[in-house]
């Protein structure tokens, strides 16, 4: 079978979703990677297995899948023709953080409801002058996915109030994502041993410091994209040494290179192999 590599992306104008994202792959697995917003999946043709949080789940054709932020997943095709797929990336204003702990408990939500109402917004979503009805859309998506999650909460209390060198670590690669920090640096600044400091983040997060660097600085590409701008200048602007640096890690985790991605600015799927 020849690999395929399919992808539309655009940015809505319906706030709370940051990216509409649809693929077809056959090959492509992504590597362990972080967002810093709630990724929303559906599968229309194959299935795609994935980790998250050191679990390994799937997504048949019925199932809606909601990944949380901040905790490391990757992705990969679990039938011979790969799959196709479409996802919403939604902000906080959607789901607030106190959910990503019952999102992990159960990301796979076999709901027909939900899953409908999701394709009838991907559907608003791609056409313009439907922004009243996409809003509405994702107000009624957003409630149900609430409904899901809110019996979990009661067994994920709020997290204590030392967090640890682990969460300073994460603090300080959010703070620095464009400059980047040592290693050595990091350890003085929040005053452990450096190997340590790569351990206790690995044990706590399930992905090593540079790789959650690295997935935070391809989501800001992405949305610069979007924005227009090219990736020569995408590659400074989000973190990159140069645009092939930007090139080789935006390929290994999104499927296809900066420029197939950016491709045309028009709402709706636009398939490019």
């Amino acid at each position: 079978m020849v690999a395929r590599q399919e992808v539309s992306a655009w940015r809505p104008r319906t706030p709370g979703v940051v990216e509409v994202f649809h693929a077809h792959f056959t090959e492509h697995a992504y590597p362990m990677h972080v967002h810093d917003v709630w990724t929303l999946l559906i599968v229309d043709d194959g299935a795609v297995r994935y980790d998250l949080n050191r679990r390994e789940h799937g997504t048949p054709r019925d199932t809606v899948s909601l990944l949380p932020p901040q905790v490391p997943h990757n992705g990969s095709p679990a039938t011979s023709r790969g799959f196709r797929k479409r996802v919403l990336y939604l902000d906080l204003t959607q789901l607030d953080e106190s959910f990503i702990g019952p999102a992990v408990d159960g990301p796979d939500l076999v709901d027909p409801l939900l899953r409908r109402r999701v394709g009838q917004l991907h559907a608003a979503l791609s056409r313009r002058g439907d922004e009243l009805e996409a809003a509405g859309r994702l107000a009624l998506v957003a409630e149900r996915l609430r409904g899901h999650l809110r019996p979990r909460l009661v067994a994920h209390p709020p997290p204590e109030a030392g967090r640890g060198v682990a969460h300073s670590l994460r603090e300080l690669l959010d703070e620095r994502l464009l400059h980047g920090v040592s290693l050595d640096e990091a350890a003085k600044l929040v005053h452990a041993h450096p190997t340590h400091l790569v351990r206790a983040f690995s044990a706590a997060f399930g992905i090593a410091p540079h790789q959650y660097l690295t997935a935070r600085r391809i989501d800001r590409a992405r949305q610069l994209l979007l924005d227009g701008l090219p990736p020569a200048e995408v590659a400074a602007a989000a973190g990159f040494y140069d645009q092939p640096h930007l090139t080789r890690h935006f390929k290994r985790l999104v499927g296809v290179t900066p420029g197939r991605y950016a491709g045309p600015k028009v709402p709706g799927p636009t398939g490019r192999e």
